[in-house]
């Protein structure tokens, strides 16, 4: 692997969690044309999980999959040992997976917060640290936030609570881990609709974004990737969001 000058640029080992669909998937194919051989995480999605696979190796790259329920305790270091022993290394971590539950102030359940929390905070912090005891110098993690951490949906706030935690996660593990390793956060805003949202909504949405268009994945990729190879970055949250963080 080279690191330094030119990042994360030549061969070497990176799990992408959730990589089965949506972004994590789009991390995990961007990175496997970077020629890293990718371990794709997934929990239920194991179709989806062989067809990212499937996906990489017919672009010529190395990739395969590793199943872990990672809000059970124990499952992020049972993981990062899966990988380690099946390719003796780990040079980049996305943590990507996470959940997102409409969850009302008043209507929050206490099984609501715990889900919430084990998988969008406890997770990636549990993986990083396992992670960190086996990453080489100048390896990389990089957590996915939300814009949520940001901004005031009161539907979401659970959900916004955790994801606020990830980006002070992502400055503590930066302090802590440096110079070894770098880590940082990017916090996507409306790129890929949930399911369920009809055009009314994101028409609306679209609306109200000062870009005037919904995001891609490719945006959100273009960030992982600068991150992956600016190596005097760290403990940085990059926003992709076409500017809604501002438009007030």
């Amino acid at each position: 692997m080279v690191a330094g000058g030119s990042g994360v640029t030549d061969k070497g080992v990176a799990l992408v969690t959730g990589a089965g669909h949506r972004l994590g998937r789009a991390f995990a194919l961007a990175l496997g044309a970077r020629g890293l051989t990718v371990a794709v995480h997934y929990n239920s999605a194991a179709d989806e999980a062989e067809d990212t696979v499937r996906l990489i190796r017919a672009a010529g790259g190395a990739a395969d999959t590793f199943q872990a329920d990672l809000s059970i305790p124990g499952a992020a270091e049972a993981l990062i040992d899966a990988v380690s022993e099946k390719h003796r290394a780990l040079d980049v971590l996305v943590n990507s997976a996470a959940v997102m539950l409409r969850t009302p102030v008043g209507e929050v359940t206490l099984s609501d917060w715990d889900s919430i929390f084990a998988l969008n905070v406890r997770a990636p912090f549990m993986l990083s640290q396992s992670a960190a005891r086996i990453m080489r110098e100048g390896s990389t993690i990089i957590n996915i936030a939300d814009l949520a951490a940001f901004d005031t949906w009161p539907a979401y706030v659970p959900h916004a609570i955790s994801k606020a935690a990830v980006v002070k996660m992502t400055e503590s593990l930066a302090r802590v881990l440096a110079p070894r390793i770098r880590v940082n956060a990017i916090a996507p805003g409306a790129v890929l609709m949930p399911e369920g949202w009809d055009e009314s909504r994101t028409s609306r949405l679209i609306a109200t974004t000062p870009l005037k268009r919904i995001g891609d994945p490719k945006d959100v990729v273009s960030a992982l990737l600068f991150l992956l190879d600016s190596d005097f970055v760290t403990g940085e949250t990059i926003v992709v969001d076409g500017g809604r963080r501002i438009r007030k």
